[in-house]
């Protein structure tokens, strides 16, 4: 037998490529969008991926599983449980083998056994593995998807929260509470595999670790520690962080089907009076760090910055309806793109290198950073609008005192809750977030805007008051 493992550090997802050797054969668990990877790992170990399977509809990454259908011709193998609004639906464009509680298939010499495990969604299964080709009679490890972490287990509020199914965050969490019995009476032996680790929003705290074993987790998971159902509703539903907003966009893209990836040319822009052929309205993402941006920038910009938050964020604030013309370096732009296509931006229609944009300083603007010691001192001028753009939880932690609290994911729809005529004054928790709100909301018209180095971390370090 044959198993790797991949970890996309921008998603902190987990798939696998598992093989027998002996056939030839190939499956992979949780494929992400770009399958590259994957057909590239299968040849170098003389395999040939004849499947692919998923432990439930995504919502945090487009999956790649119809992509290896129809590319390869994967047999694909796809959960029936749930209730019709958890169904795929499209079949009818690959082979597929639906599976319920109880299902068995193989790839050559591995036998895959279903377990029905709901709770972080209704249609969740997991898989255990047997090597029947090594000559064992038991299972040696379970792909848990986002069912069992390291560490933590699969939010179950995400249906409420993201897609906006009422009521179904304690349904969810009580399934849960059912679903960590069968893993409890798995033995201790078995590996854990999932299908995230520590950075994704589908569990509040996920461990770094890629890999455990059941009888580790039952020492160490807090879920798995608690025996009383109506304590562990209330401690899983407690304090999950909020869901970013394309998280409902990918579980109906998920579910439809996506689009196949094919390779397009893209238009590289000389001028910034070409800009014109896209349209009055296009998105301009410009993914240089936020210390040139904030020297520079074409108005109307977003600064998304080009590290690996840029998919969160990208999910968070660009509007998929739209056009995107990047403001980038040339070189970045393939990883950038597949970047967005991973979580089905695929609407990029140009690119310009920022110095090129920059050219004509009538159209450049630029905001200043201030130190939490001059923002002290603003703080009773009435000029000024403090804006603290932190999630919740760091919110409730403790603030500065006369702050308007929002959330950096659901400002471009909320800036017309700021005051009229003053100067903006962003801060998050180290001055990276709030950077990216200081383009928004000079991209929303606002224009005098500073922002906060260093964040309300600086504030702690200076002993400055806090409301709590």
């Amino acid at each position: 037998m044959f198993i790797r493992s991949f970890f996309d550090e921008n998603l902190a997802h987990m798939s696998y490529l598992v093989g027998c050797q002996r056939t030839g054969e190939a499956i992979v668990v949780d494929p992400a969008r770009n399958v590259k990877p994957y057909l590239e790992a299968a040849k170098k170990e003389g395999l040939r991926i004849t499947a692919a399977t998923e432990t439930h509809i995504h919502a945090d990454f487009v999956s790649g599983a119809k992509q290896l259908g129809v590319q390869c011709g994967a047999e694909l193998y796809l959960s029936d449980e749930g209730d019709e609004n958890w169904k795929y639906q499209y079949l009818n464009e690959v082979n597929h083998v639906l599976l319920k509680e109880g299902s068995e298939f193989r790839i050559g010499n591995l036998k895959f056994e279903v377990l029905h495990t709901p709770g972080h969604t209704p249609e969740s299964i997991s898989f255990l593995l047997t090597d029947l080709g090594g000559g064992a009679e038991e299972p040696m490890g379970i792909f848990s998807g986002d069912f069992v972490f390291v560490g933590d287990i699969g939010r179950p509020d995400l249906l409420e929260k993201a897609a906006g199914i009422v009521g179904t965050s304690e349904t969810g969490a009580r399934q849960m509470f059912q679903s960590l019995k069968k893993f409890k009476a798995l033995p201790d032996f078995l590996q854990v595999w999932p299908a995230h680790g520590a950075g994704s929003a589908c569990g509040k705290a996920l461990g770094a670790v890629p890999s455990s074993t059941v009888g580790y987790e039952k020492r160490n998971n807090w879920a798995l520690k608690m025996d009383d159902e109506e304590s562990f509703v209330r401690e899983l539903l407690a304090g999950q962080p909020e869901p970013p907003k394309y998280f409902a966009r990918m579980k109906h893209i998920n579910k439809v089907g996506p689009a196949i990836v094919r390779t397009e040319d893209i238009d590289y822009i000389g001028n910034v009076s070409e800009l014109g052929k896209f349209g009055s309205d296009p998105l301009l993402v410009d993914t240089r760090p936020s210390i040139e941006f904030a020297r520079a920038h074409y108005e109307g910009a977003i600064n998304i910055p080009y590290n690996k938050s840029l998919v969160n964020w990208a999910g968070w604030l660009l509007d998929y309806d739209k056009d995107i013309v990047l403001l980038a370096g040339g070189a970045d732009v393939p990883n950038i793109r597949q970047m967005l296509a991973s979580i089905g931006l695929d609407r990029v229609v140009g690119v310009i290198e920022p110095f090129v944009a920059l050219v004509d300083p009538e159209h450049n603007e630029s905001y200043s950073e201030i130190d939490v010691h001059l923002l002290h001192s603003l703080l009773e001028d009435d000029r000024y609008c403090l804006v603290d753009v932190r999630n919740q939880s760091e919110w409730e932690e403790g603030n500065i005192p006369g702050a308007l609290h929002l959330m950096l994911g659901t400002l471009p729809e909320r800036l017309h809750e700021l005051p009229k005529e003053k100067t903006y004054v962003v801060q998050c928790r180290s001055g990276a977030r709030s950077s990216i709100a200081a383009s928004l909301l000079q991209a929303g018209g606002l224009k005098d805007v500073l922002n906060v180095k260093g964040g309300y971390l600086d504030w702690i370090k200076a002993k400055l008051p806090v409301s709590q």
